[in-house]
């Protein structure tokens, strides 16, 4: 894919690395400007996080889920100070900014905008929370699930980090949910099943999983096999099915699910402050 010029310059900004180091590790990353950082720092460069930190946006994430488990909602609120983001009336917003997405299933952030909350758009509600604490603040991301089975959601200490995990049936204990959930919050996986996952993503990573092994002197047909092996290390990283499971390494999510009489997991989303 082509990489731009600012994109590159973005990653040198956040990173402190070298021009010609982020467009390689931008290249790698098929563009994906948190996969880069990882690429650099594997590589062995020194990624300048405070950098990256001033960058961040501020704010929390919060949720709202049906009695039944049948629907929910997750919202991002973002500000420019975490004095501000841990502000009681601040998060009071949020929440009700997720209740009208709750209740009126937007298609999108400019549909949210403009939805009614009481007596004023969201978008008014906005400006006057603005006027009131003097910050810039916006609503990033929000997602809404609803499903024939059950949802659950996880809110990581500190409202900077949220899970819906959508399950294709009913759970027989919450805490299950829960630890699927934290699961998905620790190790950020990228699809539920290994189907799932981007196939031109999974092309580039053997791609370069194979390069890597001919770098090292593997001659090409044994380094196809070898990209192979690499392939699956990958899926037991990035696919939650086939992680390990947090709590107990000897298992995997999908034996987890299975040893506890719970149902699998359909979908899920994670969204993370300033980030996916």
């Amino acid at each position: 894919m082509s990489i731009s010029a600012a994109d590159v310059k973005k990653l040198r900004d956040q990173t402190g690395a070298g021009m010609m180091d982020c467009k390689k590790a931008l290249a790698e990353s098929g563009g994906d400007m948190a996969k880069a950082i990882e690429i650099l720092r594997k590589k062995g460069q020194k990624v300048s996080e405070k950098r990256a930190d001033r960058e961040a946006n501020q704010g929390v994430i919060v949720s709202m889920i049906s009695d039944d488990h049948k629907k929910a909602v997750a919202l991002e609120l973002n500000c420019e100070t975490d004095f501000v983001a841990k502000n009681d009336e601040f998060v009071q917003y949020a929440m009700d900014f997720a209740r009208v997405a709750f209740e009126d299933e937007p298609g999108d952030r400019e549909a949210l905008l403009q939805a009614q909350s009481g007596d004023l758009t969201v978008a008014d509600k906005l400006k006057d929370l603005v006027g009131k604490i003097g910050e810039k603040i916006d609503i990033g991301r929000f997602e809404i699930l609803s499903s024939e089975g059950q949802i659950f959601d996880y809110i990581h200490p500190g409202n900077k980090l949220c899970v819906l995990v959508e399950f294709e049936g009913e759970v027989p204990n919450p805490e299950i949910a829960k630890d699927v959930a934290m699961q998905i919050a620790a190790m950020n996986p990228l699809a539920v099943t290994r189907d799932s996952v981007d196939a031109t993503l999974l092309e580039k990573e053997k791609e370069i999983a194979r390069e890597q092994l001919i770098n090292e002197g593997k001659p090409a047909e044994i380094a196809e096999k070898a990209a192979m092996g690499k392939m699956r290390r990958f899926f037991e990283e990035r696919v939650l099915l086939e992680q390990k499971f947090v709590k107990d390494g000897t298992l995997s999510v999908q034996d987890y699910l299975k040893q506890s009489g719970a149902p699998t997991v359909t979908s899920f989303v994670r969204i993370q402050l300033g980030g996916q």
